[in-house]
């Protein structure tokens, strides 16, 4: 009988009986292979966002003539040619959406006469009404008009942007910086007596008031004086203005200071494009974001994605490892340490939407109104920290990503070799020594294991951000030069939510897909950096206790 098996036994495939490990690497390397393709989608997509592309000068049968860029192609449902070939149309990007009212056009392919690409034609970025494609009509320098070529009224208009860009910022700095501490210093004025009559005014407080209302009568007078320079600066800056005409003969006259950027993308050579692009990533990656977010920079979002998440991980990494700790090393193990762990184990299934309402009856209606009425009573009924705030939508986060972090410490501390604990307690130390000295040390590497877990989740989480503090715009970054320089009780813009919102909020969905693309390009880049640096913390440590097998 043992023959007669051996002999059916070795008949039979050798992978007949492990069916169920091929399974699973097939179904794995499907899922890599689904990652991978949806990576290579979103960086094909992304990247080719801001390298120009022709302008075409399109004329139709019945007369009509577009100016845009060609955006894409497809094949028109249910219409044939002639010949049995279904009919295809093209999609242009037209621009000049505040002469036109609209910014995209479709054309049909058969329905064109003629299809060119003028030499003169530029593309135009604006602060306002996003792109412009048509050709310089007048120029106007210092009230002058200028008379000449077009080449020369392009050379022109080239050489007077950056000076007028320049001014363009001093005003803005002066707006921001100079008439926003005026209003900084006025406002805490303004608090300080507040306060005086709700606490109640006294013969020497009294004189305070007085005091505070000089003071803001001479914030006001400065103000003034500032208001005014800044009124002729406007003025002057007025002066160099351009006029841009379209392929319609519609002209629009705008101030040069308001052009962001200007090319002729049928003329320009690949380096030239080469530049276009690594201008508008710059632009992409350090500016301010404009046009209903579908333009222009994400810098605020970076900052607000990387501050939030760094301030989760110090709120969530002590809190983690605290609760570990007690229930692996203090704990008497039973039925109640179960439940706790069993209850740790679930909250990693509660929608993140569900912490997002408890951040925000918690965290900002009873902590942070508890803090505002307790010290910040003058500026009631506006909420300072009884709203939403980074910091309340940070520990939120932190309450999300919990449960990772404790399950990866417990076993962190479970693969401590025993040996290590009771050679410390035979050397006289106490059991808080020899966790403090000998366990925690040669756990670090697994408790970095589940902060990068955490960090890797609560970066990419938005449901809970859209209760707890994110905006779609935050003109205040939460950290500037005044005091305390770090301002967690104000509202913060993320990538995340940035996605979200040019995705599905914005005006035009054809325009906003390119920002869509290389938003989530870059919030990837941020969580891929922020992990590599706490793996590479997490390499050197594991390097130094080779003992513990994490």
């Amino acid at each position: 009988m043992a023959a007669l098996a051996r002999k059916r036994s070795a008949s039979q495939p050798a992978w007949q009986g492990q069916w169920p490990i091929w399974l699973s690497g097939i179904w794995f390397a499907v899922a890599v292979l689904m990652i991978v393709g949806l990576l290579g989608l979103i960086l094909a997509s992304g990247l080719k966002t801001f390298w120009p592309t022709p302008l075409w000068r399109v004329t139709l049968k019945e007369g009509a003539t577009y100016l845009g860029q060609a955006h894409r192609e497809e094949v028109i449902p249910h219409q044939f040619d002639a010949a049995g070939a279904p009919k295809r149309r093209t999609l242009y990007r037209v621009g000049n959406k505040d002469l036109s009212g609209a910014d995209f056009v479709w054309v049909d392919d058969d329905a064109v006469t003629a299809r060119t690409r003028p030499a003169e034609a530029m593309a135009v970025e604006r602060l306002e009404w996003g792109l412009f494609y048509g050709f310089v009509q007048q120029l106007q320098i210092d009230g002058q008009v200028v008379v000449g070529t077009p080449e020369v009224l392009w050379q022109t208009l080239r050489h007077e942007m950056p000076p007028a860009q320049r001014r363009l910022r001093a005003m803005r700095r002066i707006e921001k910086r100079v008439i926003g501490d005026i209003n900084a210093q006025m406002e805490k004025a303004r608090l300080a007596i507040r306060r005086l009559e709700l606490e109640g005014l006294t013969v020497a407080e009294t004189r305070v008031r007085t005091r505070h209302e000089a003071a803001i009568q001479a914030l006001q007078e400065r103000y003034a004086k500032i208001a005014e320079e800044i009124e002729q600066r406007r003025q002057q800056d007025q002066a160099f203005r351009v006029v841009l005409a379209s392929v319609g003969e519609r002209t629009k006259e705008l101030p040069i200071s308001s052009l962001v950027r200007v090319h002729r993308p049928n003329r320009l050579s690949w380096l030239g494009k080469a530049g276009v692009y690594a201008d508008r990533l710059r632009e992409f990656v350090f500016g301010q974001p404009r046009e209903a977010n579908s333009e222009g920079g994400v810098a605020p979002a970076i900052f607000g994605t990387v501050l939030m998440t760094l301030l989760m991980s110090l709120a969530v990494v002590p809190l983690g490892v605290l609760a570990a700790l007690y229930l692996h090393e203090y704990a008497k193990q039973g039925f109640l340490v179960s439940v706790v762990r069993i209850a740790v184990n679930n909250l990693a299934g509660v929608p993140s939407t569900v912490f997002g309402v408890f951040g925000l009856g918690f965290f900002c209606y009873l902590i942070g109104g508890t803090i505002d009425l307790w010290f910040f009573p003058e500026r009631l009924p506006t909420p300072t920290f009884g709203g939403g705030a980074i910091l309340w939508a940070s520990l939120t986060l932190a309450l999300l990503t919990v449960p990772v972090v404790i399950v990866a410490t417990e076993e962190a501390l479970a693969a401590v070799p025993r040996g290590a604990r009771e050679g410390s307690l035979a050397c006289g130390a106490t059991k808080f020594q020899t966790i403090w000295n000998v366990v925690l040390p040669a756990a670090v590497p697994g408790i970095l294991t589940g902060t990068i877990l955490a960090m890797a989740r609560g970066a990419g989480e938005v449901a809970p951000l859209m209760i707890t503090g994110v905006v779609k715009l935050a003109p205040e970054l939460p950290l500037d030069h005044l005091a305390p320089f770090i301002h967690l009780e104000r509202k913060f813009m993320h990538l995340g939510f940035h996605i979200y919102d040019v995705g599905f909020q914005a005006p035009s969905v054809e325009a906003s897909k390119a920002m869509v693309y290389m938003t989530t390009i870059l919030l990837l880049a941020i969580i891929i950096c922020l992990n590599l640096g706490a793996m590479r913390i997490r390499g050197r440590l594991r390097a130094q206790f080779r003992g513990a097998e994490v």
